[in-house]
């Protein structure tokens, strides 16, 4: 009991459901396919506590039958000996009900854990599916740290409050209850004084708990502090290095270490003091028990059965109420992780798929903006009124200063946002009349940030084509200048990819994720800086294969360095949103405006 105590009071933090009527309903909803498996888990909860209950009272009628027959066979200077007949029927099925007790509660245990998995599993099958449903406003306003502690810590944390406190509570209940009334039962004054110093034991916990949790809490701000310096530390070794701040870093290091011990050490203290302070005080309890109960024992009222069987109800009542405020911190803990998860569920997801959807086997290429109006929030619009035409097979850069838009009319482009108004034609047909799987299957995307999982290097190629033969892959990963530095590689494209690529440098992870396009041959494609991490050499060999998948495919060309978009058929120069100029190199440049300014400087 007091290790287990301990180890709740470590885990507890300031958390607390706003709405746990309503939680606890939808929890109940959730697993009603469980409901049966509840029922018999209450069950065995209830046979096991009657079990509980009752086992002392039948021990105590042996305990006091096996002292008379040892009574009796010292006056008649017999040997004892236990008989079928003289106690031994009795202590077989004393036995048994101890037996069956371990059974119920053996089933209940394995019955509420399979209970809890599976509910922690349908929470994370439905978050899985829910995350492929939210928009990507969702996430730019979520860190991933925070997704993944709901998918995975919430969800750990209740099925162990559930597999242990809520458990434990549905016992407790029947087993306070009915240890106090076989207590009263037996001597209403030993009852009494046990009550006594339980309320005191009850009113310490309490008047500890508050510290002992805020300590926690500040133990675990500390480890958190921690847990990003070290990842500081790791992901910017480098740079550290660089600049000779190895000290710097050790020093703040030193110092969150250093405040995390200190928090710990508190943490630790009163943790680890409020145990014997409350074990005192049952301790007290029991001594003045025993010494009242010894005297009762002297005096021929109380027997030494009903003595030893008081003694178990005593433990049997204590320890639930010692427990009861971990195990409701627990619940309560618990109830806060499940609603966070319910948060999560319940935010607003894209808009649903036309019920009839258009549908486009293979672009042909023809793009058109018509008055697209749009804004991260109705309140700021970004877009005002944006038009173009991009024809088949063009080639449109886009371009402008950080934060211009540029990216976003990408993302409008791809459904990833929805637009507040006008609308995006592909080949003549309004996007949002499409399935947007249907819609991004017609394009290729590149971008500036890398992303290859853990697998080989031919999975990674084919991420978006997983049927692809050998060869296929092969050959694209020619066409992107990739082939010859993976046949460096010991295990050519069978190399497995770690630790986020690191392994490889940053062009070559971009030229493997060109090569990913090139294996689809999407009819439109979508580079964002697709060349700004590659050097000179390589940018111009990617250059030539970019212009052999371009052909007859229309682009679209995010970039900086306006010397790799002067033979774009369309020039788009956004500024704050919304495009200013657009029109081929000469010709703006002829006009002297924004584009010309911009280009001028980079080649002054």
């Amino acid at each position: 009991m007091e290790e287990n105590s301990q180890a709740l009071f470590e885990e507890q933090e300031f958390e607390m459901p706003s709405r746990p009527l309503e939680t606890l309903k939808r929890m109940w909803d959730s697993v009603e396919e469980q409901h049966g498996r509840l029922l018999v888990v209450l069950v065995s909860v209830i046979f096991y506590t009657l079990l509980s209950i009752l086992a002392p009272v039948y021990s105590a009628g042996i305990i006091d039958l096996l002292w008379e027959k040892i009574q009796e066979a010292v006056r008649g200077g017999q040997a004892f000996s236990v008989t079928w007949g003289s106690g031994g029927r009795e202590i077989c099925i004393l036995l048994v009900v101890y037996g069956a007790t371990s059974l119920f509660y053996g089933l209940q245990n394995f019955l509420m854990a399979s209970f809890a998995e599976r509910l922690s599993l349908k929470l994370r099958t439905d978050i899985s599916q829910k995350l492929s449903r939210l928009p990507l406003s969702y996430f730019d306003g979520h860190q991933p740290g925070e997704i993944m502690s709901r998918t995975v810590n919430d969800l750990d944390k209740n099925a162990e409050a559930l597999q242990t406190g809520l458990l434990k509570l549905f016992s407790a209940v029947g087993l306070v209850i009915g240890s106090l009334i076989m207590m009263f039962r037996f001597h209403v004054g030993l009852t009494m004084i046990f009550l006594v110093f339980m309320a005191f034991s009850l009113f310490s916990t309490k008047l500890f708990s508050a510290k002992t949790l805020e300590f926690a809490a500040r133990r675990q701000q500390c480890v958190s502090r921690v847990t990003r310096q070290v990842e500081e530390a790791y992901s910017g070794r480098n740079i550290i290095k660089a600049f000779t701040q190895e000290e710097n870093s050790s020093r703040d290091m030193h110092q969150v270490t250093e405040e995390l011990a200190q928090a710990s050490k508190w943490a630790d203290f009163v943790t680890n003091a409020i145990n014997p302070a409350i074990r005192l005080i049952n301790r007290l309890g029991q001594v003045g028990i025993a010494v009242f109960a010894g005297k009762l024992l002297l005096e021929g009222s109380l027997s030494v059965g009903r003595f030893q069987a008081f003694f178990q109800y005593v433990y049997q009542a204590g320890e639930p109420l010692t427990e009861g405020a971990y195990m409701i911190n627990s619940m309560q803990s618990a109830l806060a992780c499940v609603e966070r998860v319910y948060q999560l569920l319940d935010e607003e997801e894209i808009s649903p798929e036309p019920e009839k959807p258009e549908r486009v086997e293979k672009a042909r290429g023809l793009v058109e903006f018509e008055k697209v109006r749009f804004g991260y929030s109705p309140e700021k619009i970004l877009m005002e009124s944006i038009s173009f035409r991009a024809k088949p097979g063009q080639k449109i850069a886009v371009v402008g200063s950080t934060g211009a838009g540029k990216t976003t009319l990408i993302n409008l482009l791809m459904r990833f946002y929805e637009v507040n108004g006008g609308r995006i034609l592909l080949d003549g047909i309004d996007t949002r009349k499409m399935t947007r799987g249907n819609l991004r299957e017609n394009f290729g995307m590149v971008l500036q940030d890398t992303w290859l999982y853990q697998g080989t290097i031919a999975e990674n190629i084919a991420y978006g084509k997983p049927e692809a033969s050998r060869e296929e892959i092969i050959a694209a990963a020619k066409a992107a200048r990739v082939d010859f530095f993976v046949r460096t590689l010991p295990m050519g494209y069978d190399t497995v990819l770690q630790n986020e690529a690191e392994n490889i440098s940053v062009g070559q992870r971009q030229l493997l994720t060109i090569a990913r396009v090139f294996l689809c041959d999407p009819p439109i494609l979508i580079l964002d800086e697709a060349t700004s991490s590659v050097d000179t050499r390589t940018e111009m060999e990617i250059g030539k294969a970019m212009g052999s998948l371009m052909k007859n495919r229309t682009s679209f060309v995010i970039a900086h360095r306006l010397s790799t978009i002067v033979d774009a058929d369309l020039i788009l120069f956004m500024e704050n949103g919304n495009i200013i100029e657009q029109g081929r190199h000469r010709e703006l440049l002829e006009k002297g405006g924004a584009y010309a300014q911009l280009y001028n400087s980079q080649f002054a």
